[in-house]
């Protein structure tokens, strides 16, 4: 089902967002993060979230419009949202290319502007759970989810499945790391 895999990939963002938050307390500590998997993390967002997760969720949106339009409003512009976030995920991107280039930028800087990308993909995610996904599934009919599945172009989450592309390899490194860190922390 479209929106289960739209909640998963959510909480795969989560992960990340958890794994960029952890490298930028490295970098607040005055300590040298891992940039590489701040590029690959950057990567993701540019290229799976912008190019695969965010169009279907526009197909989504496009037949709640049409099935409850009261729902629809109350979710609001979702590519007015998805335009902001990339907004800052570029900003986020020139940040840590001014690091790496040895350019003036205060650490300060980089921080709030990473922090304010993080808070809000939390919060937009944390809205399409709550409000959109649940309008969704309430409102439209069988049909219209055969018609948007139709309509999707099938794409693999590079980082969360067995295939896992180059690119992505630092990452999943660091989310299994994480994973275990986690399973060590509840035993």
């Amino acid at each position: 089902m479209i929106i289960e895999r739209l909640s998963r990939e959510h909480r795969n963002v989560e992960v990340l967002l958890s794994i960029l938050e952890r490298e930028l307390e490295i970098f607040d500590r005055g300590a040298r993060p891992d940039y590489e998997v701040i590029r690959a993390i950057i990567s993701y967002f540019e290229v799976y979230t912008e190019v695969y997760h965010h169009p279907q969720e526009d197909l989504v949106l496009a037949k709640l419009e049409i099935r409850d339009p009261a729902a629809a409003k109350q979710v609001g512009s979702l590519a007015r949202e998805h335009k902001k976030g990339a907004e800052r995920l570029r900003r986020v991107a020139q940040a840590i290319d001014y690091v790496l280039a040895d350019r003036e930028i205060l650490r300060k800087s980089v921080d709030n502007i990473i922090r304010e990308f993080i808070e809000h993909e939390r919060h937009h995610i944390m809205m399409e759970d709550r409000d959109f996904f649940p309008a969704a599934l309430k409102a439209l009919e069988p049909q219209d989810w055969t018609e948007i599945a139709s309509a999707l172009t099938s794409c693999d989450d590079p980082l969360f499945n067995d295939a896992v592309e180059e690119t992505f390899d630092e990452v999943r490194t660091r989310i299994l790391q994480l994973e275990q860190e986690a399973d060590g922390d509840r035993h």
